[in-house]
């Protein structure tokens, strides 16, 4: 009983090590350097990319690549050129093609077709 009892806990150890960390830099202050992390859009408001960016890695990033150059789905490097903001946030919310609507809800729509309309 006592051996299964000190595996059991030296493999949650072992479990619960793997899963920590990898987040040593969040404690650091970030360098100023001028950029907030709002970039302005094409009808003169700002968009969080960071707020957008994570809004991406969650909703889109399976299928159009972390880096938007594609995977699986069309490249959005520069979806901005051939779309406007309220197309991209139509295919958001009503799919196109193979994608699915629904991927990206309240909030995240607007956020992520105004970020992806800046691509051009």
């Amino acid at each position: 009983m006592k051996k299964w009892l000190l595996t059991a806990l030296i493999g949650t150890a072992l479990v619960l090590g793997a899963c920590g960390g990898g987040d040593d830099d969040a404690a650091e202050e970030p360098a100023d350097n001028g950029d907030n992390g709002t970039e302005e859009n094409a009808d003169g408001g700002t968009v969080d990319s960071a707020a957008a960016e994570a809004a991406f890695e969650s909703n889109c990033a399976s299928c159009h690549g972390a880096d938007l150059s594609s995977g699986s789905a069309p490249d959005l490097t520069q979806v901005g050129s051939t779309y406007s903001a309220d197309e991209i946030a139509d295919i958001i919310e009503n799919g196109q093609g193979s994608m699915p609507g629904g991927m990206a809800t309240g909030d995240d729509v607007e956020l992520l077709a105004n970020w992806l309309a800046e691509k051009k």
